[in-house]
This record gives structure tokens, C-alpha cells and sequence, in this order.
């Protein structure tokens, strides 16, 4: 049997109008569900990224990709293992000022890949950037600081192996 393996997949798409709600609906018929999803502009102009992170086997990652390569703006597909990426999240933590000057905060930060980027009269804001479980980890050690609001990005990824949709596309033109 199959096991399930986190897998992170590499979109490149047309920049058209209801492209995600095309892509997400492919997941939804499929009962897969998103645990991440980040959007930009690519390395190659007029070309946008999604990178989607889903919990899935391998023959249903490569059953994906095929399905995401039918949608007329997909130009090309890929699926990626842990090892054969290097990742980082994003995340901010809003906390109330009365902790500002914390010595256990202050450490927390030292130790991390996490610093304050706004202060106010009432907050205060860290940024944090790593691996999932290090957001997880600051989140854990936040929390009982009473988190006032706290968002993180989607994964965003690039592939150690050479991924060459540069050249893929200028077969295709």
C-alpha cells in the first residue's frame, strides 16, 4: 500500500481570472485537501507559481499533476518530496505591549529566526520565518503570552534537483 507522504506541488500557470478556483476545484473533486497554498510571479515572465502542500500517496500526486495539467493555463505541473525542496513559511504574532519587555520573549527571539517589526502603544508584532515546526514551535511558545492575532504564509518553495521549465517553455513557443 500507497502511504501517505507530505508533497509539495509546483503549478506554472497563465495569469488568467478564475485559474485558483479552477486548480482548488481539482483538489476539492478529489477530497484532497490544501494544507497550504502560496501565489506568485515566477522566473519566467507572464508566468505565475502556485505552490500547493497537500497529504497525499504518491500515485495520487502523480494522478495530480496530469489533472492539473489538463487546465489549458497549466503549462507545466510538478510534485516534490521534502528532501527535494528547501522551504520556508512566514508568520506574525501580535502580542500586547505589557509583554514587550518580557525576558522569556526576548529569549525566544535570540533563538529563532524571529524578530519585532512594529511596536505600538498597545501591541507589539514579531515576524518569524522557517520550517513549519519552527512556526509551530514560536506559535507554542507564544501562546500562553496571549496571541492577540497570528497569521502564517503558505509554503513557499524551490527545488533542489534543476527544474527546467525555462527551457520546457521555449519548446513549447
Amino acid at each position: 500500500m500507497d502511504t501517505i507522504t507530505n508533497y509539495t506541488f509546483s503549478v506554472y500557470t497563465e495569469n488568467n481570472v478564475g485559474i485558483l478556483n479552477r486548480l482548488s476545484a481539482i483538489f476539492l473533486k478529489r477530497h484532497i485537501n490544501i494544507e497550504s497554498m502560496a501565489v506568485s510571479k515566477s522566473e519566467i515572465d507572464n508566468v505565475h507559481r502556485f505552490t500547493f502542500v497537500v497529504n497525499i500517496t504518491e500515485v495520487q500526486a502523480y494522478k495530480l499533476v496530469g489533472q492539473l495539467e489538463k487546465q489549458i493555463e497549466v503549462i507545466r505541473a510538478f510534485y516534490h518530496t521534502l528532501d527535494e525542496i528547501i522551504y520556508h513559511e512566514t508568520a506574525l504574532f501580535k502580542i500586547s505591549n505589557e509583554h514587550l519587555y518580557d525576558e522569556n520573549i526576548q529569549n525566544k527571539l535570540k533563538f529563532r529566526r524571529a524578530h519585532i517589526i512594529s511596536i505600538t502603544e498597545r501591541y507589539f508584532v514579531i515576524e518569524a520565518s522557517g520550517l513549519k515546526e519552527d512556526i509551530d514551535n514560536m506559535y507554542d511558545k507564544l501562546k500562553p503570552y496571549g496571541l492577540l492575532q497570528f497569521v502564517r504564509s503558505g509554503r513557499i518553495a524551490i527545488t533542489k534537483p534543476k527544474m527546467a521549465i525555462s527551457e520546457l517553455l521555449q519548446e513549447i513557443n
